[in-house]
């Protein structure tokens, strides 16, 4: 599993690519980001649509995602994240870039999603502490409205886990394995009248 070197996350790509970001020493044992690999084949993969698009990174942790996601383009990025000195620092992280697009709520992921949507997200980003159950509950959550028809999901699990059941009406459209790392993009085409991918 790959972990942040040194106390600091390097944005990839972007407007910020180059820049690091500090991760609090000792903020949570599990800490976990996604390695450089993965994250520049998922937004390979969203390219065409993450400019101006709306984002949720459900489980930010140290912001891999949701930074990288503001860095090319996005709109509107909403992290959330439960551990305190973790979200404390995603906000210094966002005040150092001056990321005015970018939003860091502390709160319980999945008690964050139950209360459902008031507008939903163009891509919704998933990569919770590995082994704890915790993807079967955050989809069937986004299911209930938080994601826009043809809308993305990015979840990212250990490649000994088993994916969890998708939502009707999504589809999986991607799936790669780096390492320890299983990577997998769902589509939602409810509404879009899109067929299978080939």
């Amino acid at each position: 599993m790959a972990r942040a070197e040194g106390g600091q996350l390097r944005i990839i790509g972007g407007c910020w690519r180059g820049r690091r970001l500090p991760v609090p020493a000792g903020a949570h044992p599990g800490l976990r980001p996604t390695p450089d690999r993965v994250r520049e084949t998922l937004f390979n993969w969203v390219a065409p649509t993450i400019a101006g698009s709306r984002v949720l990174d459900a489980f930010a942790g140290t912001g891999a995602l949701g930074f990288e996601a503001a860095s090319r383009g996005a709109a509107e990025v909403l992290l959330i994240e439960q551990v305190p000195a973790l979200a404390a620092g995603l906000r210094a992280a966002a005040a150092q870039l001056q990321a005015t697009a970018l939003q860091v709520i502390c709160a319980d992921s999945l008690h964050w999603l139950a209360r459902g949507p008031a507008q939903p997200f163009d891509l919704v980003m998933l990569d919770p502490p590995f082994g704890q159950g915790l993807l079967a509950p955050a989809l069937a959550a986004l299911s209930a409205g938080w994601l826009t028809a043809g809308g993305v999901v990015y979840l990212e699990l250990g490649v000994q886990e088993r994916l969890p059941p998708l939502p009707v009406g999504w589809r999986l459209q991607r799936d790669k394995r780096a390492g320890q790392v299983r990577y997998v993009l769902v589509a939602n085409d409810a509404c879009t009248g899109r067929g299978q991918a080939r």
